[in-house]
């Protein structure tokens, strides 16, 4: 996979990831700067750098967490605490093979990138022109063609004229010849001005931008592989010092090796792509067939162009050059596409199941100890729980709102919540199960209402539920660390049951012969489904 087929329409993403990259290489290269300044320092100094540079995780859907470049650097700055405080380091070494060599590679880098986004700004300005130079020949061929239009009734009704002379007749037929002529000419202009857009608009999406998209990709692929090889230098140039810290090097080694240009690639795709195909031919709209409509004809009207046509999906990020503006953010994730708008769904339900569960044990142990002081009034006061019981069961009420709000929305992106039971019981004065209404009181009947249930995202929480049969298997070309939450890890060559297909999110849900599950990239296996 590469960045001009699956991000041909996201240009904006493409330009802040590389700027990102850029920034990262600087970031870098003032750290090493940085250290070298500090190297006569010991340990306080050395733990406060690493505190200092260490990328916070503000979220687990932060782009960059899942980038080989990036956990490469915070395992540098982990080994680097490790060791805090051993010896003096070789800065001079420091500042001349890492320092100078990245500063003057990151220049070539900024230059190169200008090059390719000003390429991708004059293409984008010569579909625009060409598409001026269209609607210019179309408003011209609806012009001249009512002319003509006008001109033939004139010439029609002059010839009916009892009281028009030959000439008058004659000059009237001419004119209407000549528009009609006219007219024409308009109307092969136009057709070959459509020809030439349509010709130069499938060079512009299928060759033009594809080719400098892939271009940005080669050189984001050399950067990542140059900071990589930066980061390797980083704990060589101390190997060759101070063999006794050797242990701490090598993680940082085996930091820099686990840097993977292609899969960093391909984790931008699996991100940001969209999905939507590119757009088709505009149609020809032949004026002359449709002479005696009236203006106000749709088919009259002045074709959509690149900017109208893609700017109405300004909110699906469609349009390569838009403005960078971030898109509306609204509570039910409408502002997201499909797949990952189900995905934060799933992840809001999951979040305020938990909160619910907490507020349901809190409601639980508050129903036993107001049991415990009815029993034993020299303990506490019942009454004192009140106020507290009242307000566990206004909070279980608004989150089960909240929840019934959350579980709809998820239902119209076509995703689904499995049923979590929760404990909903307290104990009466003879240490029998009671219900806990929502009002905190004892109910008298010892059936769980059927409302009690609430809802996440994996099947796991089940523990009655059977696992699902897999619909086939699946063979890994790579190896896949499983880091974030839902995803599993696997190594190359090993062979997995598929559970769930992938739903067009590049992810497949796989099994374990040990029962264990979770989420794998689409583009990392070979899949073999069952018939």
């Amino acid at each position: 996979m590469d960045w001009g087929t699956e991000l041909w329409d996201q240009y904006d993403i493409i330009e802040k990831h590389t700027q990102s990259g850029l920034e990262l290489v600087e970031k870098y290269v003032k750290f090493v700067k940085e250290r070298t300044e500090i190297e006569q320092n010991y340990a306080k100094q050395l733990r406060n750098l690493s505190k200092k540079y260490n990328l916070k995780r503000s979220s687990k859907d932060e782009p960059e967490c899942r980038l080989s470049s990036y956990q490469s650097f915070l395992d540098i700055l982990n080994e680097m605490n490790d060791y805090a405080g051993q010896r003096e380091l070789i800065a001079e070494n420091m500042m001349m093979n890492i320092c100078i060599d990245l500063t003057k590679y990151l220049q070539e880098l900024k230059q190169e990138r200008k090059t390719y986004l000003m390429e991708a700004k004059k293409a984008q300005q010569s579909l625009e022109s060409t598409y001026k130079q269209l609607d210019s020949s179309k408003k011209r061929f609806e012009r001249e063609w009512r002319e003509a239009e006008r001109a033939a009734q004139y010439a029609e009704k002059t010839d009916q004229d009892i009281n028009a002379t030959k000439a008058d007749v004659e000059k009237a037929k001419q004119q209407a010849h000549m528009r009609a002529h006219v007219a024409e000419e308009c109307k092969n202009d136009y057709a070959a001005q459509l020809q030439k857009y349509n010709k130069e608009q499938n060079q512009f999406y299928f060759n033009d931008m594809p080719l400098i998209f892939n271009k940005l990709q080669d050189l984001d692929e050399r950067r990542v592989r140059k900071l990589a090889q930066g980061y390797i230098l980083f704990s060589d140039t101390e190997k060759h010092v101070m063999p006794i810290i050797g242990k701490c090097l090598e993680g940082i080694t085996k930091a820099g090796t686990n840097v993977n240009e292609r899969n960093d690639s391909m984790v931008v795709i699996e991100q940001n792509k969209s999905g939507f195909e590119r757009p088709g031919d505009v149609e020809f709209e032949d004026y002359s067939q449709g002479i005696n409509r009236a203006s106000s004809d749709s088919s009259l009207g002045t074709p959509k162009g690149p900017m109208e046509l893609l700017g109405k999906n300004r909110s699906k990020n469609f349009w390569l050059f838009s403005k960078k503006s971030k898109p509306t953010v609204t509570e039910d994730f409408a502002h997201l596409p499909p797949e990952q708008r189900r995905k934060r769904l799933q992840q809001k339900l999951e979040e305020i199941c938990k909160e619910l569960q907490k507020e349901v044990d809190q409601s639980e142990a508050l129903g036993k100890m107001k049991d415990v002081y009815e029993k034993n009034p020299q303990m506490g006061d019942p009454a004192s729980l009140a106020s507290q019981i009242s307000q566990t069961s206004q909070n279980i009420e608004r989150l089960r709102g909240e929840l019934n709000k959350y579980e709809t929305w998820l239902a119209e992106a076509g995703g689904r919540g499995d049923t979590l039971r929760y404990k909903t019981h307290t104990f009466n004065n003879n240490g029998a199960h009671d219900t806990l209404s929502p009002d905190g009181a004892h109910s008298d009947e010892s059936t769980p209402d059927p409302s009690q249930a609430i809802y996440a995202e994996f099947d796991d929480d089940f523990e009655d539920e059977e696992l699902a049969a897999p619909i086939g298997k699946c063979t890994a070309m790579y190896g896949f660390p499983g880091a974030s939450e839902g995803t599993i890890s696997m190594q190359e060559g090993e062979v997995l049951a598929v559970v769930e297909e992938d739903k067009g999110d590049g992810w497949t849900r796989v099994r374990r012969n040990n029962g264990d599950e979770g989420y794998i990239p689409t583009s990392y296996v070979t899949i073999s489904l069952n018939k």
